[in-house]
């Protein structure tokens, strides 16, 4: 192996490592009792106690199935009108460009500068559902992320696909349903795993919205902690069951994403 190349593979490593060590800082912690969390040194004691706390005395896994609900729910109503959209705007350049820029546009607001007039809103029309307004309003946010996304996958789509289809006799949106859809499917795995991250991440709107019933992961997680006390390990057990199913799902979908990431950059 040349020195260039041993150099740059070192220095790669040391960044991997300076990314993997918090991760794995966090991991140790959660298995670890609260005594032996600011210890430098290999714990003395393993423990389970952090989760089973967490699940059972304070009901982690209802924070968890809020979580997945909001996100999957907001994700399945948010892509229907994302991938529609994002096809008009790729193959037709509806809009045009102020049609672009508005998508880019609302995707860069910040939550906090529409979380109250959502809250209003919802106060307008006397709806008072925490779950459901959570549904909306995560799909509300990820319908211009999701459009954005999409738009760069189908304009990688060879238009002459699509051509011949509706010169055998399919209509434009035939031609969409059966030939723009199939083929950009790993583009769409990639954008329907990141709406699904972005929303089960999401606190503020979270905050606002629910209730001690309807509070996910990141609320729960918050909730955890109080003015006096801070359960590190505890909170790290949280964290590890939070970030799990994510890896999972990546790790599910990882041929579509690898595909997904590099989709149409050689024809």
């Amino acid at each position: 192996m040349r020195r260039g190349s041993l150099i740059a593979h070192a220095v790669l490593a040391l960044f991997a490592l300076l990314i993997a060590l918090p991760l794995l800082w966090v991991l140790r912690n959660s298995f670890v009792p609260e005594a032996e969390i600011t210890r430098l040194d290999l714990p003395t004691a393993f423990t389970l106690e952090n989760y089973l706390k967490l699940l059972v005395e304070d009901r982690f896994w209802r924070a968890a199935a809020n979580s997945f609900a909001a996100a999957a729910l907001s994700t399945l109503l948010a892509f229907p009108f994302a991938a529609t959209l994002g096809y008009a705007l790729a193959r037709y350049r509806s809009g045009g460009q102020a049609g672009r820029f508005l998508i880019l546009l609302l995707q860069l607001l910040p939550p906090i500068a529409v979380v109250l007039p959502v809250v209003g809103l919802f106060q307008v029309v006397n709806f008072t559902d925490p779950m459901g307004g959570l549904v909306i309003a995560y799909a509300a946010i990820n319908l211009p992320f999701l459009t954005w996304i999409l738009i760069g996958f189908f304009e990688r789509v060879p238009v002459e696909l699509e051509w011949a289809a509706m010169a055998d006799g399919a209509t434009a949106w035939g031609a969409f349903w059966r030939i723009a859809l199939p083929v950009a499917r790993p583009g769409l795995a990639v954008a329907a795993l990141s709406g699904f991250i972005l929303a089960w991440n999401e606190f503020l709107f979270a905050l606002v919205l629910t209730d001690a019933d309807a509070a996910t992961i990141p609320i729960a997680l918050t909730n955890l902690q109080s003015r006096h006390d801070v359960p590190v390990a505890e909170l790290s057990a949280g964290i590890v069951l939070a970030a799990l199913p994510m890896l999972i799902a990546v790790a599910l979908l990882r041929r579509h994403l690898i595909h997904g990431r590099t989709f149409g950059a050689i024809r």
